[in-house]
């Protein structure tokens, strides 16, 4: 029989699809209307039947950030409106016969996760990140979920779990917890970069923040929570294996297959395949590089690439890549040592993740790195730089040293800047504009374009084929990334053989079980804003005016064979 054409309908439209044929079903309480769709296939006597499903989206004209004005915005069920208003507290209660997964961020853009789970009657919060802002909104440092939803059923919450150290699952723990209080779990190495921040905070002796071990099994309330190694660009990330009364869900968070990641243990296939063995109902699963061909490169790889792009150069080396990236200093340290140079770090960021790695045992066997005291009395052919500022960031150490602003280093004609991260979406000119002035002052600029001086931490489309042959989940839940990435990913799981692929957006509540799967409702998912000193509404965040991008809000919708 020939492959199904990817096809797309939404869960309340009340219909089950299969192949040539429609089979009516139950409506599902409180599901929302919206949108149309048309099902036209041939004739159902013909031995090969296709079947072609098409849809239009009602989209709503949402910032990826959530409500952009403080018009309220419209609402599209009956659960919904009940959410908004005084009774909101009154809102959707799990029962022992299904899972509810609402994420509150991370399904409309990339980065600010927040996702809850909810059964026979209580919530487990997984991560609480941010997003970073950039021109449509100058003076605002980061995003973040506005928790009030979760904060209103806070003696229904049994934690919070934490499935890595990046600041897009991490970032908003500190200023959201004094409106949460629950207890904090998370590894060693993203429990001592969340109590460093909490220190500073000035909130740490408050916390609940208990640790566990990559593999270990815990109990919090109805979820009995399975930690799973996996591999990602920042040491201990896990997938979480929850189990409940009504069946098993997978929570993959950020990871990729490598197996030489250089810091930290890889990925448990074989609990994966157990897991897959076992029976799993669902899978929430890493979207970022759906629409990229093949697998993702190992740290290993980017080692390789580093040694040789340091080979037979002059000047200072200079080195950016995000500072959680642990695997890729060790990278760094050890291609500098092979080409008889040392390493400085310059940037806040760099020098906390390093204490933390050591910490951990993470860099052990490492020399201590030079300070920039040391370095300045280091001849320049001798020297690399690793700084923060992949991003282009403004008041990151590369754009301060490029400007010529930062105090103590500078650059100088036929020096070498190593770009060894991609820029995010979004931050294209940002960085464009680094370049250009390290050009204009002589200094040779390398970008993965130009040389494999980076691996992504995402899976590719080789690598979730893999993921869902070993976990064969029932559904497919993509998350983290914009529309096109989580309909890339949805259509990808619909070919590896999953039930239906449910595509999410920040605020609806998904009903999982064995049947009547379907989402069931949304919230409104507002935002707070930190202005470097203090969480604000997005509401009263003054923008540029622009309009929102359609790729990033629209409704949700259901892949079907």
């Amino acid at each position: 029989m020939p492959e199904v054409l990817a096809a797309a309908i939404f869960p309340s439209r009340g219909a089950a699809f299969g192949l040539g044929e429609v089979r009516p079903s139950a409506p599902v309480p409180g599901a929302r209307s919206s949108g149309s769709v048309e099902c036209r296939h041939q004739n159902q006597n013909e031995e090969k039947q296709i079947l072609y499903m098409t849809y239009t989206m009602n989209r709503r004209h949402r910032s990826p950030l959530g409500r952009l004005g403080s018009k309220p915005a419209r609402h599209h069920s009956r659960l919904a409106r009940r959410l908004t208003g005084a009774q909101r507290h009154s809102g959707p209660i799990p029962g022992a016969d299904e899972i509810l997964f609402l994420p509150l961020g991370g399904t409309s853009r990339i980065g600010m996760n927040m996702a809850l789970y909810g059964h026979a009657g209580k919530w487990l919060i997984v991560d609480a990140g941010v997003a970073f802002m950039g021109d449509e909104a100058p003076g605002i440092d980061a995003i973040m979920v506005d928790p009030t939803f979760i904060e209103e059923r806070i003696d229904d919450v049994v934690g919070m779990i934490v499935t890595h150290a990046h600041e897009d699952h991490i970032g908003a723990i500190h200023h959201l917890w004094p409106r949460l209080r629950c207890p904090i779990y998370a590894t060693p190495f993203a429990a001592h970069v969340i109590r460093e921040r909490l220190k500073e905070k000035g909130s740490a002796r408050q916390v609940s923040l208990r640790t566990f071990g990559i593999g270990e099994n815990f109990v919090l309330g109805p979820f009995q929570v399975e930690s799973i190694a996996m591999t990602h660009s920042v040491p201990e990330p896990v997938a979480l294996a929850i189990r409940t009364g009504v069946g098993t869900v997978l929570h993959t968070g950020d990871w990729k297959f490598d197996p030489d990641p250089l810091v930290g243990r890889a990925a448990d296939l074989e609990a994966l395949k157990r897991l897959g063995d076992e029976g799993v109902l669902a899978m929430m699963c890493d979207s970022t590089n759906a629409m990229v061909e093949g697998s993702t490169g190992s740290e290993a790889d980017a080692r390789e690439g580093l040694i040789e792009a340091f080979a037979g150069r002059k000047g200072v080396i200079a080195i950016t890549c995000f500072a959680s990236n642990v695997a890729r200093m060790k990278a760094v340290a050890e291609a500098a040592s092979i080409n008889g140079r040392r390493v400085v770090l310059a940037g806040r960021s760099l020098l906390k993740m390093e204490k933390a790695a050591r910490a951990c045992g993470y860099l052990d066997g490492l020399p201590e790195f030079l300070s920039l005291d040391a370095a300045a009395r280091t001849p320049r052919r001798k020297l690399v730089l690793m700084c923060t500022g992949s991003q282009g960031e403004e008041r990151a150490a590369l754009s301060r040293i490029a400007r010529g602003e930062h105090r103590s280093l500078s650059f100088r004609r036929g020096d070498t800047v190593i770009f060894s991260a991609r820029a995010i979406p979004g931050n294209e000119e940002a960085v464009g504009e680094i370049r250009r002035l390290l050009e204009d002052r002589g200094v040779a600029v390398i970008s993965p374009a130009d040389a494999k001086v980076h691996v992504s931490g995402h899976p590719a489309r080789d690598d979730l084929t893999r993921m869902y042959e070993l976990v064969r989940p029932r559904f497919a839940v993509p998350v983290h990334g914009t529309l096109p990435h989580l309909e890339a990913h949805a259509r990808l799981a619909r070919t590896c053989g999953v039930e239906r692929a449910l595509i999410p957006e920040d605020g609806d509540i998904i009903r999982l079980a064995g049947e009547r799967t379907a989402v069931i409702g949304h919230i409104e998912p507002r935002r707070l804003a930190y202005d470097g000193q203090s969480l604000l509404p997005w509401d009263e965040i003054p923008t540029d005016g622009t309009q929102p991008d359609e790729n990033f809000a629209t409704q949700p919708v259901l892949l079907a064979a």
